[in-house]
């Protein structure tokens, strides 16, 4: 059985800045300017997985060593060193690194609609923001070094990272590269559509379960209730998460229990049965059977071995 591996969130708050709110990952980014870069290395985290999430801010990466895929509604894409992408607004996806010998490094830029849009209501915004970001059609696109179509697009991206923040005049000319960047995908876009499937509704509906999911999930939860929150039959929430996260709905709650099971072993001195309690994973003696089958340890290994790699780090 595959191991189910969940990120070290002490490690991602550091790197990446963010925090769980329950209904999509809410990065924290400065005001006076909305955009946040970061250079991610996943051999740093304790485990390599970004679980299911989705965020306002668009994303635009490099992936400058290793590899990393990214799975969406519409299945898997693969993104291995020396290719970029852009992840759209609000779109839903998790990611992981490839585990093979090279570190997987990700140069990454999160950029608010607002940060190319300027005022509220602009022209800008109106004319080039708004219809790529609202385009249900859009949801990620793939640059690879050897594409002719989409060269200029390559280029622009892998010169936005070379920049450097103490340069004179860094938040303009960022500024400025980002607006190409944005602006030649505009021109691309009827290429660019190539990349994504046909849209359904389907992952609005799967963000609404996950919300009540991440909001109930110490509680008793039933299929029946997941359906009713998505307006469809239990059956077809079945299919739901199947077409789109690849796992029936109780395997994803299960996950989603271990993930914050995980979270309160590292990071707290709770007992194995009152962390069992507060996720939802009833008996200590259930949760221990699971967390084996999952981690492939137990509840109390896994809690030894990362206080040990804790140690280890801070010597």
């Amino acid at each position: 059985m595959e191991k189910f591996w969940v990120m070290n969130m002490e490690k991602a708050n550091e790197l990446m800045k963010y925090k769980n709110i329950n209904k999509e990952e809410l990065l924290l980014i400065p005001q006076d300017f909305p955009y946040v870069m970061k250079a991610i290395d996943f051999s740093d985290f304790r485990n390599c997985f970004v679980p299911w999430h989705w965020h306002n801010e668009i994303e635009i990466f490099y992936m400058k060593s290793g590899g990393i895929e990214y799975y969406l509604p519409g299945g898997r894409v693969n993104f291995p060193a020396g290719t970029a992408g852009i992840i759209n607004s609000n779109v839903l996806h998790k990611t992981r690194p490839y585990f093979g010998m090279e570190k997987d490094i990700q140069l990454i830029h999160l950029v608010t609609p607002s940060f190319l849009a300027g005022e509220q209501g602009s022209r800008i915004e109106q004319k080039y923001i708004t219809p790529l970001v609202n385009n249900p059609q859009f949801e990620f696109v793939k640059i690879a070094p050897g594409d002719k179509k989409r060269r200029k697009l390559y280029r622009l991206i892998r010169k936005s990272f070379e920049l450097k923040d103490t340069d004179f005049g860094y938040e303009l000319k960022l500024r400025n590269i980002l607006a190409q960047i944005w602006l030649e995908m505009y021109a691309l876009s009827d290429d660019l559509w190539a990349d994504n499937k046909t849209y359904s509704n389907v992952s609005d509906k799967i963000k609404a379960v996950i919300v009540y999911i991440n909001e109930h999930y110490a509680e008793k939860i039933s299929v029946k209730q997941l359906a009713t929150v998505a307006f469809v039959s239990e059956r077809e929430c079945f299919r739901l998460f199947q077409e789109c996260l690849h796992m029936t709905p109780i395997e994803y709650i299960v996950n989603y229990r271990l993930q914050n099971a995980c979270r309160m072993l590292a990071g707290t001195q709770e007992s194995v049965t009152k962390i069992a309690q507060s996720c939802g994973l009833g008996s200590s003696s259930y949760f221990g059977k699971i967390f084996r089958e999952k981690m492939g340890c137990t509840p109390s290994q896994y809690r030894a071995k990362w206080r040990n790699s804790d140690k280890k780090r801070r010597i």
